[in-house]
């Protein structure tokens, strides 16, 4: 996979799940984003981003709680949200970056 700001300048819009392993959410999340990808295909990227791993962007991104999703367009933030959240959410908010 390319490097984080080629994919996000993607036109494919890109949901950015930035996570810790250690995080009971995030892995609670981790079905919906599956879901999220079987049913959306290739209208989606979904990248995930280990906060502990890659302090860099965490720190670039100001993340501060995880889960943070965020949702790039053509390397725009189109949406930003922290927590989990339902699969009909995460498709809503992708559909209108479509």
């Amino acid at each position: 996979m390319g490097k984080f700001s080629d994919i996000v300048k993607s036109e494919t819009p890109t949901l950015v799940d930035f996570y810790a392993t250690w995080c009971g959410p995030c892995k609670m999340m981790s079905p919906v984003l599956d879901r999220l990808k079987d049913e959306m295909g290739s209208q989606v990227r979904v990248l995930k981003i280990d906060v502990d791993k890659n302090p860099d962007v965490s720190d670039k991104f100001k993340i501060r709680g995880v889960p943070t999703f965020i949702l790039f367009k053509k390397g725009e933030i189109v949406w930003r949200q922290s927590g989990g959240m339902d699969i009909n959410t995460l498709k809503n908010k992708v559909k209108q970056a479509l």
